[in-house]
């Protein structure tokens, strides 16, 4: 316990964004407690980030510059934390590295700090949230057999990894989910995970990568570019035109969904059985008997915001899929619980603009909708004419401002055996959200109060 601690004890760090998810807190938090001397750095306000900072007003010491970052908190320090979405060629970034100062991450930080343990990652474009939720139930409900603790991290919502550093021990397991930001820090650091899974990759945060696909893949690559001969690559089918056998420096395997298509999994959505083949992989690598996958498979409910069966309200089931942010995600939400001959769907779709292309979301909702509600913001925007077209085939077409206008809207339209889903296929960030969980929260409080 104590060698962490000695680990940051007295170190000069820049925390550049602490941000309102909680993650930046966490680890702030921890690093205070460990006795660092910190800056923290945030383009937000005092005002906007009066929640962050009131749960840090414990620790007299840090200094927080806020609105607005200054290029003298990047020179002599000895490390700078990273938030996600901050961009690597950021002038203040480029300053640090000018400087020689490390530019870490939390949850590369992390393992860099750890005693040798275990690492399972796993990213995607889509996918990566249920995998890995999928990986650490089975393997939570096998830690008798496994013999060491297993310690969900990473992208996990409002929670650091960082302070894991208090828990974890030696041969200990840690199954974390990475978007393309926190693979940056395995970028910056030439490491890769212990086991990886890439479920899937297509066109997401072009705001970010300036439409470079290429780019968003590097990022993404490094979940396997820096694997040794023992370590596991698994990827699904639909992957393998991106990652051939000679990317992989270990063992590359391909996760088949008809492995488990008879397997009692709740989850909608042939996507997701590719998801669930991913995770199972995983657990064989650990020798755990199939009769104690299916289980734990069996008792798995589902995810937040991911394709969530909310409830069945005057005969309509309604379905959160708030986490679908892109085109493609609202599409595999489509098919997962429409019916082509019946289209009884009724979509809510709308969000602020991610430069992504909506060609193919805009052919594939006549296919599956009765109904369509549009969120007005700026990304719906780019749909909106040719979604209105869409009355001249038969489907109803309406716009609310507003989440609650939206909900009522499509409460009140939907006719009992049809379906009400939320799946927005755009970013939460505009003017009605702080972040995409204030969203999902919003939804799931208007559909309770029913």
């Amino acid at each position: 316990m104590q060698n962490y601690q000695e680990k940051f004890k007295g170190k000069k760090i820049t925390v550049m964004g602490l941000g309102l998810l909680g993650r930046g807190l966490g680890y702030t938090k921890f690093l205070a407690e460990c006795g660092a001397e910190l800056t923290v750095t945030d383009l937000k306000t005092k005002e906007q980030l009066a929640t962050s900072l009131k749960a840090l007003e414990k620790f007299k010491d840090i200094k927080f510059v806020l609105g607005e970052h200054k290029l003298e908190d990047f020179r002599g320090r000895d490390m700078i934390i990273k938030a996600a979405g901050v961009p690597m060629d950021s002038i203040y970034i480029a300053e640090a590295r000018k400087n020689k100062i490390p530019i870490e991450m939390d949850v590369s930080l992390f393992i860099k700090s750890a005693p040798k343990i275990k690492v399972i990652g796993i990213t995607g474009t889509r996918g990566k949230s249920m995998t890995t939720t999928l990986i650490y139930e089975i393997l939570k409900l096998n830690e008798k057999l496994l013999k060491q603790k297993v310690y969900p991290g990473g992208n996990l919502r409002g929670v650091a990894t960082l302070p894991l550093l208090s828990k974890i021990k030696k041969g200990d397991i840690l199954v974390c989910e990475l978007d393309s930001w926190q693979l940056q820090g395995f970028g910056e650091d030439k490491m890769s995970p212990n086991i990886s899974v890439f479920t899937s990759f297509m066109p997401d945060h072009m705001n970010y990568y300036k439409n470079s696909m290429e780019d968003y893949f590097i990022d993404k690559a490094n979940i396997f570019k820096f694997q040794k001969g023992e370590d596991i690559l698994i990827i699904t089918p639909e992957m393998e035109k991106f990652i051939k056998k000679n990317h992989a420096k270990g063992k590359l395997i391909v996760a088949n969904s008809k492995n488990v298509v008879s397997w009692n999994f709740s989850v909608p959505g042939e996507h997701q059985r590719r998801n669930l083949a991913c995770a199972v992989e995983v657990a064989r690598q650990f020798k755990i008997p199939t009769e104690n996958i299916k289980k734990a498979v069996k008792d798995f409910k589902g995810l937040e915001g991911r394709l969530q069966y909310l409830r069945t309200y005057k005969g309509i089931k309604i379905y959160n899929d708030n986490n679908s942010t892109t085109p493609e995600a609202t599409i595999a939400g489509l098919k997962a619980v429409g019916d082509k001959k019946k289209k009884k769907v009724v979509l809510i779709v709308g969000g602020d603009d991610k430069k992504l292309d909506t060609t193919n979301l805009v052919k594939e909702i006549p296919k599956w909708c009765s109904k369509v509600v549009m969120f007005k913001e700026r990304g719906t925007d780019k749909i909106r004419e040719k979604v209105l077209s869409f009355i001249r085939k038969g489907i109803d077409v309406y716009e609310e401002e507003g989440l609650e206008n939206t909900v009522k809207r499509a409460v009140l339209v939907a006719r009992s055996g049809e379906t009400i889903l939320y799946s927005p296929g755009f970013s939460s960030f505009g003017k009605y959200f702080k972040n995409e969980y204030e969203r999902n929260d919003q939804f799931v409080k208007l559909i309770k109060k029913l």
